[in-house]
């Protein structure tokens, strides 16, 4: 569940225009603990999440809103089909893991 709103979370902070210091600080939280909600490692958006909806003009319910899409339930043949929003939310956070690798080498070179 994590996951699934730190991604909704990211994708309605970047509709926005907004960086993510830039939420940090109207929720009144470091940076990063707002990146760790954003990746799904942390649960806090819990404790701020009125804050939330009213940064980004949501009702509490669209936040936690799961989407589903008819195409996601079991086939008959027992395999389960994901909705391109969910594989397009997990193509970005590929995305952010590699570049921070990228960064953690970089930075072990510079050592």
């Amino acid at each position: 569940m994590n996951i699934l709103i730190g991604n909704k979370l990211k994708i309605l902070r970047k509709n926005k225009g907004m960086s993510q210091e830039e939420a940090a600080d109207y929720l009144h939280i470091s940076q990063s603990a707002y990146a760790r909600m954003e990746s799904g490692e942390s649960s806090s958006w819990v404790n701020h999440i009125f804050k939330i909806c009213k940064i980004f003009d949501i009702a509490p319910e669209e936040l936690l809103k799961i989407e589903r899409n008819p195409k996601e339930a079991a086939s008959s043949d027992g395999t389960i089909q994901i909705s391109g929003t969910v594989i397009e939310q997990y193509e970005e956070r590929i995305k952010d893991l590699k570049k921070i690798i990228k960064d953690l080498k970089a930075n072990k070179k510079l050592q």
